[in-house]
């Protein structure tokens, strides 16, 4: 009989960790393992600690934290639950996670799982979400099946994410989570979303972790009729049905942090109820006692965001406190920024380059503004950016971009200009349907406003400014197709009598480069003129200098231009577009100065108010140019899909931005 009963007990235990183990591979979403160590480190005995022992850290709410070691050895380690479980399914999760990552991810320094109920992390860096931001630790998964009426769910899956992505970031620092149901109009079907952050992060940490995982959520998701992001530090998920449950509440635990009070908001019992509402109460007073000290403390500081009618206000201080170069700027509020773009959502995202990403936003007056938003891993950073505002207010010109505005709020860097409804030059000239739009005279009227804009900054404003990212995507198109020179990111100030200078750190994009530059790191005004040569010649022959067909035929778009134009087959460099439609021997002059423009020498191009008397007829005889620089041009040309700028960000995709 007790044979019997020892094989009985074996055999449940048996059977409950199989059930154990299959409900875990079913449900196990995605692991990431990243670095290396050895069995007798240090390394490997923290880690065993802290995956052994995580479990017994749990804050109550789901939430678990480890640590064992100093040094390089120290190991962190991070989980989270979903809100809506019970603890005891939350913690069995978790144990889970353990065993399956000591498993599958053996001898690595960095792991990291998912499961439907919970996500276990462990490191021997940081694990907060700001510093990792460049790890590969990022997962998308979609349902296979796909709805028919994507077209009218998107907008409310945008909306009911910026609602949760709104309460969750302000949780309090025991949970940071929400999820609800939205019905969709008009077809009545249901969306069902769930965003949830380590409770660790704070406000604008969960915030952003979130903002990057929905917009990788809607963008990888489309048409699906469900899909879910992990990300270390965050998770988001959405679903056609309601997949959640209401969130769990602990029946013991003293409290839970709302995002305005730091108490109880859920609890049971009407004796519990009545307690929270008088301790409510009387924090609401305090802090709005509190409140009113902090705002008349505050009301000078150049952070602070009144509740003014206007969706600007006039910050007459100087920008970032230097004694000298005092202006006076427009500074938005963080707040009407992230209302006009949706919460800085995919589907007001325009593009992104160097800087970071560009945003469409609709101000509370009607204005349409375009919002360059400088991401935490951008090659540029905060010294470009003061660059860029130090110029463009000060510069004054039709075919320069507008800057309405900037704002800096925390780790937040923002440009607002104004929009330009026909996006940029690229995103016409280089499409097969919408080049057709750009007849003659409009590519003709672009081609002299760039000069003109050039001229300006080289030569009648008061500063002597070298842009050195002149290309397509870097001009601009309002309504009328008027060009705007925009991004100024990279733009030096030459003083007075300064002819060139030199840099160890070359910016800017290949095929456009003057070789002087590229080789050399020597900027002028005519490595600018170089640069206008090249995208000359691209509209008027419609191709890029960096395409594939040039790749196809062994030439560049320059050496292509100089061949015909010596065996005086200029007409067969123009675009068949608009070889009906123009006025030949003028287009072949327009070659001719293109010509000039990108000589080798820097001493033989022609400076800007040259190239613009030449463009109006008032030079009648042109020198003759000399070869360009073929092997060059022939080295840095490369695939246009992969074609990379010298901040290692493509840029052929983006050619609805503001940005290189």
């Amino acid at each position: 009989m007790d044979n019997f009963r020892l094989r009985f007990f074996v055999s449940l235990l048996i059977l409950t960790q199989l059930v154990s183990v299959t409900i875990a591979e079913t449900d196990f979403w995605y692991q990431y393992c990243y670095g290396t160590y050895t069995a007798s480190s240090s390394f490997k005995r923290n880690v065993d600690d802290v995956l052994y022992s995580i479990t017994k850290t749990n804050n109550g709410y789901g939430f678990f934290n480890q640590t064992a070691g100093e040094g390089l050895d120290k190991v962190n380690a991070v989980a989270l639950c979903r809100a809506d479980i019970d603890q005891s399914d939350c913690e069995r999760c978790v144990d889970d996670a353990s065993r399956k990552l000591q498993e599958n991810c053996i001898y690595q320094k960095e792991a990291m799982g998912c499961y439907d109920y919970c996500q276990l992390v462990y490191s021997n860096s940081s694990l907060l979400y700001s510093t990792v931001m460049d790890k590969d630790d990022t997962k998308c998964f979609n349902n296979p099946s796909f709805t028919s009426n994507w077209t009218s769910l998107k907008p409310s899956m945008v909306n009911l994410f910026y609602q949760l992505r709104t309460e969750a970031s302000k949780g309090g620092s025991l949970r940071k989570y929400a999820a609800r149901s939205m019905s969709v109009i008009p077809d009545s079907s249901t969306i069902s979303g769930l965003v949830q952050c380590t409770p660790d992060l704070s406000e604008s940490q969960c915030n952003q972790c979130l903002v990057d995982a929905i917009n990788l959520l809607q963008e990888c998701s489309f048409g699906r009729i469900g899909s879910r992001v992990y990300k270390r530090g965050c998770n988001a998920r959405y679903e056609l049905y309601r997949f959640f449950n209401e969130t769990w509440v602990p029946t013991h635990s003293p409290s839970l942090q709302s995002p305005q009070s730091g108490l109880i908001t859920e609890t049971k019992g009407a004796y519990i109820k009545g307690q929270v509402i008088g301790i409510l109460f009387a924090a609401g007073a305090l802090i709005a006692i509190s409140g009113f000290f902090i705002w008349h403390s505050d009301a000078d500081h150049k952070d602070h965001e009144s509740d003014v009618p206007s969706s600007i206000y006039v910050d007459k201080s100087k920008f970032d406190g230097d004694n000298d170069d005092p202006f006076e700027m427009h500074h938005f509020h963080l707040s009407t920024i992230q209302d006009a773009t949706n919460g800085f959502s995919l589907e007001n995202k325009l593009g992104e380059g160097g800087f970071g990403p560009v945003y469409l936003g609709k101000l509370d007056d009607g204005r349409e503004i375009a919002v360059k938003r400088l991401s935490k891993n951008s090659s540029q950073g905060l010294e470009e950016f003061k660059t860029e505002v130090r110029l463009i207010i000060k510069l004054q010109h039709k075919n320069l971009v507008k800057l309405l505005g900037c704002c800096i709020k925390g780790d937040e860097r923002l440009l607002v200009y104004e929009y330009m409804v026909n996006t940029s030059l690229d995103s016409f000239l280089f499409d097969p349907t919408k080049a057709k739009e750009l007849n003659w005279i409009k590519r003709e009227k672009i081609i002299c406003g760039v000069a003109k804009g050039l001229r300006y900054l080289h030569e009648d404003s008061r500063l002597k400014i070298i842009h050195r990212d002149l290309k397509t995507s870097n001009i601009l198109l309002d309504d009328a197709m008027d060009p705007k020179i925009s991004d100024f990111g990279t733009a030096r100030i030459f003083g007075t009598n300064q002819i060139e200078a030199k840099t160890n750190i070359v910016v800017g994009t290949y095929g456009y480069m003057a070789p002087e530059y590229a080789m050399e790191g020597l900027f002028s005004t005519k490595s600018d003129v170089y640069s206008f040569g090249v995208l000359l010649l691209e509209i008027i022959h419609g191709r890029r200098n960096n395409g594939f067909y040039f790749q196809e035929h062994d030439e560049t778009l320059l050496s292509y231009a100089w061949r015909t134009w010596k065996e005086g087959r200029g007409e067969d460099l123009i675009d068949k577009i608009l070889i009906k439609n123009c006025a030949l021997n003028k287009t072949l002059r327009l070659i001719h100065i293109a010509l000039l423009c990108v000589q080798e020498d820097p001493k033989d191009r022609p400076n800007m108010s040259s190239v613009v008397f030449m463009l109006e007829g008032q030079w009648s005889t042109l020198p003759e140019p000399s070869q360009p620089p073929l092997s060059f041009t022939k080295i840095v040309t490369f695939d246009q899909v992969s074609a990379t700028d010298t901040r290692g960000l493509t840029t052929s995709s983006f050619s609805q931005t503001l940005e290189a």
